[in-house]
């Protein structure tokens, strides 16, 4: 249960930070920023897998869960900017 609450926690404050790094108006909402950020770690843990950074199971550190987040948020917005 802690885990669960501990890993949204971590997207929360990484969302923000992402969201405040990358210039530019994104209007997400609280569910969607702690989204943003687990999606971010989970993006960051997978590329650091496959480079060999990261064994299997271990979880991507703050800043690379920070960039991956970013990575996401330059993907919306030019899937956005499409729509």
């Amino acid at each position: 249960m802690f885990a669960i609450l501990g890993t949204i926690f971590v997207g929360l404050i990484v969302g923000l930070v992402a969201r405040a790094v990358k210039p530019g108006d994104d209007k997400l909402g609280w569910i969607m920023t702690i989204v943003l950020g687990i999606a971010g770690s989970f993006l960051a843990r997978y590329v650091g897998v496959s480079m060999g950074w990261y064994a299997p199971g271990e979880a991507a550190g703050w800043l690379a869960s920070i960039l991956g987040a970013v990575v996401l948020l330059l993907v919306y917005g030019l899937v956005k900017k499409k729509a």
